[in-house]
């Protein structure tokens, strides 16, 4: 290659640094606000919405969680890795998605007294086909927002998903003040997907044209089909509680499960799946380039889990006070669910990088494999878990995610190149500081609700949070290798501040 190729080779990688590291920090701001907004959603409306009410949408949302998952088919991630896309595929794809949702949206009305059946409880009819409208909602934003990622176009992405649930939740709290039942939920759902829908079309600047037979789809379906498989496994797998839950133990009990996994999983994966939109791009272009591509997944692994396993290691210490002060009075049972969740998540993010290994290097036969084996220890444990009732599901769920974090790294150094033992070291370090810092939350929370009254829950959490801050502080001081990761995630963020510019 020519001096001057090789320039050109270097400013493109730069460029393309540039560009990944200013979506980085949009993306990290948006979803900040995000999941700010989503715990206060959270918050509000589990003051106006009793468990009961929350557990008829929950049975309902199991159902359409799947339909979802379906009327995707896996063809957005299809689209952004996608190293061409032509304006015939774009349209083709865009016309493939909303037909799915179309179905789904006549099966979901249709179905509506079948579920309601299963479950035996009237309302679900309309809740049900209330929900079945957004199954053709986002099947008409799937590509146009797939189409600003693929762009890099972060920041305008950013803007649409932190206005709409705005939106949403304006409208879900006049609901909620008004009835005081489920309604409220049902609109905060209905109006994020229309919302979200109105913001990608007037930012995307394109209207899709009639669909074309020779546009050369096969290799789009092929990879959205077995990613498609894959996240229709792992939903199950993950969802099987809500089933269980509902059928055996009623709305009440599947209400407090449903507010804990929504405080705690919900942002988590509003944090995580963005952090996909932004390495996929970037680590499908450097696939090939084994230094590059390990560098970037390690560094990922420290930035996107060494603070969010710090986080839920204080929310396992402090659940009961985390409870009090997001939920509210009459929702202290969800408190030992609530520090199940966060151990299943904690395992979940640190095992996360490897998904992006997946779809960046087009995996998705093998991601369906792992995923079914993964799927088998999660249904494992929650039958199991459920001879305990609502909190034995929870802990099956946890143990199961602690499970399969050592398992993804092995499972996927057999079939590509993959740092999975220098990123199992990197966990391990991540968690001989989670660990003390949990275990210094629970132990001041303890200690502040020791005196036989309890303290106001904002003061208990505000303790755990101090002692976790300090014990973090020690065991810095103490361990050098866990300094360098700690400075590494500053450099990390610094690098992307000063590219963002």
């Amino acid at each position: 290659m020519t001096e001057q190729g090789v320039r050109r080779q270097e400013e493109a990688r730069q460029g393309l640094g540039r560009r990944a590291a200013r979506g980085a920090t949009v993306t990290a701001a948006s979803q900040g606000a995000r999941i700010l907004l989503q715990v206060a959603a959270v918050a509000v409306l589990a003051r106006l919405v009793p468990p009961t009410e929350y557990g008829l949408v929950a049975m309902v949302a199991a159902v359409v969680g799947i339909g979802e998952i379906l009327r995707d088919a896996g063809l957005s991630s299809a689209a952004m890795r996608a190293p061409d896309l032509t304006r015939q595929q774009r349209d083709n794809l865009f016309w493939v998605n909303v037909a799915i949702g179309a179905v789904l949206c006549v099966a979901g009305i249709t179905a509506a007294p079948l579920i309601a059946r299963l479950f035996d409880e009237p309302a679900l009819v309309g809740i049900c086909r209330a929900l079945a409208f957004v199954f053709l909602i986002n099947g008409l934003a799937t590509q146009h927002k797939a189409g600003l990622v693929r762009d890099m176009r972060f920041r305008t992405l950013a803007i649409v998903e932190v206005a709409a649930p705005v939106a949403a939740l304006g409208g879900a709290i006049v609901v909620g003040l008004v009835t005081h039942d489920h309604r409220a939920v049902v609109v905060q759902q209905v109006a994020t997907a229309g919302a979200t829908l109105v913001g990608v079309w007037v930012a995307g600047g394109w209207l899709p044209a009639r669909p074309r037979r020779d546009a050369g789809m096969r290799g789009f379906f092929r990879f959205g089909g077995g990613l498609l498989a894959s996240q229709l496994v792992g939903y199950g797998a993950d969802n099987l509680a809500t089933f269980v839950i509902g059928l055996s133990l009623g709305p009440g009990p599947l209400g407090l499960y449903n507010r804990a996994y929504q405080l705690l999983m919900r942002p988590l994966t509003q944090l995580r799946q963005p952090s996909t939109t932004v390495a996929l791009p970037v680590l499908a272009r450097i696939a090939e380039d084994r230094s590059r591509f390990d560098s970037m997944l390690l560094r990922g692994q420290q930035v996107l889990a060494l603070p969010v396993v710090l986080v839920l290691a204080v929310v396992v210490g402090a659940s009961g006070s985390v409870v009090g002060v997001f939920l509210g009075p009459g929702w202290e049972p969800a408190a030992p669910l609530l520090a199940a969740f966060a151990v299943a998540g904690g395992c979940q993010t640190l095992a996360y990088v490897g998904y992006w290994t997946y779809l960046a290097r087009g995996l998705s036969g093998a991601l369906l494999a792992y995923s079914m084996v993964t799927a088998v220890l999660k249904i494992a444990g929650v039958l199991i878990g459920s001879l305990w009732g609502v909190n034995g599901i929870a802990a099956g769920f946890a143990a199961s995610a602690a499970l399969e974090w050592p398992l993804s790294f092995w499972w996927l150094s057999r079939i590509t190149a993959y740092p999975g033992g220098r990123l199992a070291l990197g966990g391990l370090r991540i968690l001989a500081q989670a660990v003390p810092v949990g275990v210094a939350a629970w132990l001041a929370t303890w200690l502040v609700n020791g005196a036989g009254t309890a303290a106001p829950a904002a003061t208990g959490l505000a303790v755990a949070v101090l002692s976790g801050l300090l014990v973090w502080g020690v065991c810095l001081m103490l361990a050098p290798a866990l300094r360098r990761d700690a400075g590494l995630l500053i450099e990390v963020l610094r690098a992307v501040k000063e590219r963002a510019r």
